[in-house]
Protein backbone atom coordinates (compact mmCIF):
# COMPACT_ATOMS: atom_id res chain seq x y z
CA UNK A 1 0.00 0.00 0.00
CA UNK A 2 1.50 3.15 -0.59
CA UNK A 3 2.02 5.71 1.85
CA UNK A 4 0.07 8.39 0.35
CA UNK A 5 -3.02 5.95 1.16
CA UNK A 6 -2.10 5.45 4.70
CA UNK A 7 -1.31 8.92 5.20
CA UNK A 8 -5.31 9.65 4.18
CA UNK A 9 -6.85 6.65 6.12
CA UNK A 10 -5.10 8.33 9.39
CA UNK A 11 -6.03 11.76 8.33
CA UNK A 12 -9.55 10.20 7.93
CA UNK A 13 -9.31 8.30 11.41
CA UNK A 14 -7.99 11.99 13.21
CA UNK A 15 -11.48 13.77 11.52
CA UNK A 16 -13.55 11.01 12.52
CA UNK A 17 -11.98 11.06 16.35
CA UNK A 18 -12.47 14.36 16.40
CA UNK A 19 -15.95 14.60 15.54
CA UNK A 20 -16.64 12.00 17.75
CA UNK A 21 -14.79 13.39 20.88
CA UNK A 22 -16.61 16.81 20.09
CA UNK A 23 -20.28 15.36 20.00
CA UNK A 24 -19.61 13.77 23.29
CA UNK A 25 -17.95 16.92 24.76
CA UNK A 26 -20.96 19.14 23.09
CA UNK A 27 -23.56 16.46 25.03
CA UNK A 28 -21.76 16.43 28.57
CA UNK A 29 -22.32 20.10 28.57
CA UNK A 30 -25.25 20.64 27.08
CA UNK A 31 -26.35 18.25 29.51
CA UNK A 32 -24.67 20.05 32.11
CA UNK A 33 -25.97 23.05 31.07
CA UNK A 34 -29.98 21.77 31.75
CA UNK A 35 -28.88 20.58 35.57
CA UNK A 36 -26.80 23.51 36.81
CA UNK A 37 -29.03 26.37 35.02
CA UNK A 38 -26.90 28.18 33.57
CA UNK A 39 -27.14 30.31 30.94
CA UNK A 40 -26.75 29.26 27.32
CA UNK A 41 -24.25 31.90 26.81
CA UNK A 42 -21.62 30.67 29.09
CA UNK A 43 -22.20 27.42 27.36
CA UNK A 44 -21.48 28.67 23.96
CA UNK A 45 -17.92 30.22 25.47
CA UNK A 46 -16.98 26.72 26.81
CA UNK A 47 -17.87 24.81 23.90
CA UNK A 48 -16.17 27.34 21.78
CA UNK A 49 -13.33 26.97 23.91
CA UNK A 50 -13.16 22.84 23.86
CA UNK A 51 -13.73 23.14 19.91
CA UNK A 52 -10.65 25.37 19.55
CA UNK A 53 -8.88 23.30 21.72
CA UNK A 54 -9.86 20.19 19.68
CA UNK A 55 -9.45 21.74 16.33
CA UNK A 56 -5.30 22.78 17.33
CA UNK A 57 -4.75 19.25 18.66
CA UNK A 58 -6.21 17.89 15.22
CA UNK A 59 -4.36 20.45 12.61
CA UNK A 60 -1.10 19.00 14.79
CA UNK A 61 -1.45 15.69 14.38
CA UNK A 62 -2.72 15.79 10.53
CA UNK A 63 0.54 17.93 10.37
CA UNK A 64 2.38 15.08 11.64
CA UNK A 65 1.08 12.61 9.38
CA UNK A 66 1.64 14.79 6.64
CA UNK A 67 5.70 15.19 7.20
CA UNK A 68 5.77 18.56 8.68
CA UNK A 69 8.92 17.81 10.93
CA UNK A 70 8.59 17.78 14.58
CA UNK A 71 11.50 20.59 15.17
CA UNK A 72 9.70 22.73 13.28
CA UNK A 73 6.09 22.16 14.32
CA UNK A 74 7.94 22.71 18.32
CA UNK A 75 8.94 26.19 17.43
CA UNK A 76 6.48 27.49 15.69
CA UNK A 77 3.84 26.12 18.51
CA UNK A 78 6.49 27.43 21.32
CA UNK A 79 6.78 31.26 19.42
CA UNK A 80 2.95 31.00 19.38
CA UNK A 81 2.49 29.83 23.19
CA UNK A 82 5.59 32.51 23.85
CA UNK A 83 3.59 35.51 22.70
CA UNK A 84 0.24 34.32 23.89
CA UNK A 85 2.05 33.80 28.08
CA UNK A 86 2.85 37.57 27.72
CA UNK A 87 -0.44 38.62 26.67
CA UNK A 88 -1.73 36.56 29.66
CA UNK A 89 0.83 37.27 31.92
CA UNK A 90 -0.21 40.99 31.46
CA UNK A 91 -3.74 40.31 32.36
CA UNK A 92 -3.13 37.10 34.60
CA UNK A 93 -6.42 37.84 36.75
CA UNK A 94 -8.51 37.58 33.26
CA UNK A 95 -6.90 33.95 32.80
CA UNK A 96 -7.62 33.19 36.56
CA UNK A 97 -10.88 33.94 36.05
CA UNK A 98 -11.84 31.97 32.84
CA UNK A 99 -10.67 29.30 34.33
CA UNK A 100 -12.65 29.42 37.58
CA UNK A 101 -15.73 30.08 35.42
CA UNK A 102 -14.68 26.65 33.54
CA UNK A 103 -14.32 25.30 37.13
CA UNK A 104 -17.61 26.67 38.62
CA UNK A 105 -19.59 25.39 35.26
CA UNK A 106 -18.33 21.80 35.74
CA UNK A 107 -17.80 21.47 39.24
CA UNK A 108 -19.42 23.83 41.88
CA UNK A 109 -22.27 22.90 43.37
CA UNK A 110 -23.61 26.27 43.56
CA UNK A 111 -26.20 26.93 40.73
CA UNK A 112 -28.10 29.77 39.11
CA UNK A 113 -31.47 31.20 41.99
CA UNK A 114 -29.66 29.29 44.94
CA UNK A 115 -29.39 31.07 48.20
CA UNK A 116 -26.45 31.09 49.55
CA UNK A 117 -24.48 32.57 52.49
CA UNK A 118 -20.30 33.68 51.67
CA UNK A 119 -18.50 33.14 55.21
CA UNK A 120 -15.56 35.72 54.81
CA UNK A 121 -14.83 35.27 58.30
CA UNK A 122 -16.01 34.98 61.72
CA UNK A 123 -17.62 37.99 62.10
CA UNK A 124 -18.52 38.88 58.55
CA UNK A 125 -21.09 37.05 55.98
CA UNK A 126 -22.50 37.69 52.58
CA UNK A 127 -25.79 36.09 52.30
CA UNK A 128 -27.76 36.59 48.84
CA UNK A 129 -29.03 34.93 45.91
CA UNK A 130 -27.06 33.78 42.72
CA UNK A 131 -28.55 36.03 40.37
CA UNK A 132 -25.73 35.68 37.73
CA UNK A 133 -22.47 33.44 37.04
CA UNK A 134 -20.45 35.07 34.24
CA UNK A 135 -17.26 34.49 32.19
CA UNK A 136 -15.16 37.03 34.67
CA UNK A 137 -18.09 37.60 37.82
CA UNK A 138 -20.66 36.23 40.05
CA UNK A 139 -23.31 38.52 40.92
CA UNK A 140 -25.32 38.01 44.22
CA UNK A 141 -28.45 39.75 44.85
CA UNK A 142 -28.44 40.74 48.89
CA UNK A 143 -31.39 42.25 50.62
CA UNK A 144 -29.13 44.97 52.20
CA UNK A 145 -26.71 45.94 49.92
CA UNK A 146 -27.98 45.56 46.40
CA UNK A 147 -26.17 43.37 43.78
CA UNK A 148 -22.64 42.48 44.71
CA UNK A 149 -20.16 41.44 42.47
CA UNK A 150 -17.12 38.41 42.46
CA UNK A 151 -14.85 37.97 40.74
CA UNK A 152 -14.75 33.88 39.55
CA UNK A 153 -11.10 33.47 40.95
CA UNK A 154 -12.47 34.69 44.77
CA UNK A 155 -15.55 32.96 44.43
CA UNK A 156 -14.20 29.44 43.66
CA UNK A 157 -11.71 30.21 47.32
CA UNK A 158 -14.37 31.02 49.65
CA UNK A 159 -16.07 28.82 51.86
CA UNK A 160 -20.32 29.03 50.89
CA UNK A 161 -23.13 27.73 52.77
CA UNK A 162 -25.54 26.61 50.25
CA UNK A 163 -28.99 27.35 51.82
CA UNK A 164 -31.32 26.40 48.87
CA UNK A 165 -29.36 22.86 48.77
CA UNK A 166 -29.87 22.56 52.17
CA UNK A 167 -33.56 22.63 52.13
CA UNK A 168 -33.68 20.17 48.99
CA UNK A 169 -31.73 17.88 51.03
CA UNK A 170 -34.33 18.15 54.14
CA UNK A 171 -37.50 18.09 51.52
CA UNK A 172 -35.93 14.73 49.90
CA UNK A 173 -35.54 13.25 53.35
CA UNK A 174 -38.73 14.06 54.66
CA UNK A 175 -40.12 12.42 51.47
CA UNK A 176 -38.37 9.46 52.33
CA UNK A 177 -39.75 9.01 55.73
CA UNK A 178 -43.47 9.72 54.84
Amino acid sequence: MKIIYIQIIQSLFIIVLYLIIKSITFKVIKKTLSEKLIQESRGILIRNIINLILTLMGIILIALIWGVKQADLAVFIGSVLTVVGVAFFAQWSILSNITSSIIIFFNHPVKLNDSIIILEGKDYVIEGKVANIGLFFVTLETEGSGEITLPNNLFILKSIKNITNEKRIQAKANDNVQ
